[in-house]
């Protein structure tokens, strides 16, 4: 588990990407570009399956700060290769999008890691549902310190 300080640190940055597996993979809850987006973000998606060199992380012609992996927990490692290929300083694995190799990946080549969190739990300002969700996992003590 990412510590608060490393959440916060890693939403500091107002440029990021969204890695998607590919255009066709629907997409689970809301769309997280839209959502950033409306909280100040500026959000480049991008594909892990794409053949369209414009649509990979190392092409993307606006800097990034981080970048946020939404992919099926089976492509994370997958995905933060992309992500050291390109020289990402900090990844944020989704809620349910990570895996032990993964984070470990990670951990390895020394860059920052939020896994197993929802961004839309700590990226302010924090609405509706993904309100209620933080106010619960805090009552409960499961939010990062």
């Amino acid at each position: 588990m990412a510590s608060r300080a490393t959440i916060d640190e890693f939403l500091s940055h107002k440029k990021l990407a969204l890695m998607r597996a590919s255009r066709t993979t629907p997409v689970r809850g809301v769309k997280m570009d839209v959502e950033l987006t409306s909280k100040g973000y500026t959000v480049s998606v991008v594909y892990l399956d794409e053949t369209d060199p414009a649509s990979k992380l190392n092409r993307l012609k606006q800097p990034v700060e981080g970048v946020i992996i939404a992919v099926p927990a089976a492509l994370a490692e997958k995905a933060v290769e992309e992500a050291i290929a390109a020289e990402m300083p900090r990844v944020w694995l989704q809620k349910g999008c990570e895996s032990k190799a993964a984070v470990a990946l990670c951990e390895k080549k020394g860059i920052p890691v939020v896994s197993g969190e929802c961004v839309l739990m700590f990226a302010e300002p924090v609405k509706s549902f993904h309100g209620f969700h933080r106010w619960v996992m805090k009552t409960l003590g499961k939010l990062p310190e």
